[in-house]
């Protein structure tokens, strides 16, 4: 299966210098819990998260309504093609430990594809799902050690 069979198409990204407020408003308002960072030609320059924000902004005492995104945003954002197969994505999610992939085609945001997205497709096995959360967690890396 490909990534664009599987992914969201509809994805609300904000500019650099959009303030964390009104970045955490609106994955409030869109019930998202990640939101790509995108120059004016829809080119990833980072990915923001619920868990980066309060790491970041939150427990750092930033300004929220004044200090834009870019100050806290990751910048280091892994991406796949909306034709490559989703056990492609599963596998940087699980070597990254991430949740979602942004996924980019001639340098543009098109879409991203999540774990949640995995999970939700019914032609994606539990096995892959499973595997991919596990990877995710580095739970089998418990299990390794402890032998």
């Amino acid at each position: 299966m490909k990534v664009k069979e599987c992914m969201c198409k509809e994805v609300a990204c904000v500019s650099p210098n959009t303030t964390i407020c009104d970045v955490a408003k609106l994955m409030l308002n869109k019930h998202v819990g990640c939101i790509p960072i995108c120059d004016d030609n829809k080119n990833v320059v980072g990915l923001i998260t619920d868990r980066d924000l309060i790491l970041r902004s939150l427990a750092c005492e930033k300004d929220i309504k004044q200090t834009p995104i870019s100050e806290v945003m990751t910048t280091k954002v892994y991406n796949v093609s909306p034709d490559a197969e989703v056990s492609e994505a599963s596998k940087i999610m699980c070597e990254c430990q991430i949740k979602r992939v942004p996924v980019i085609e001639n340098n543009e945001l098109v879409g991203i594809i999540t774990l949640g997205d995995l999970a939700n497709n019914q032609e994606v096995s539990s096995k892959e799902v499973s595997d991919t959360v596990e990877g995710i967690c580095k739970c089998n890396q418990n299990t390794k050690n402890a032998e």
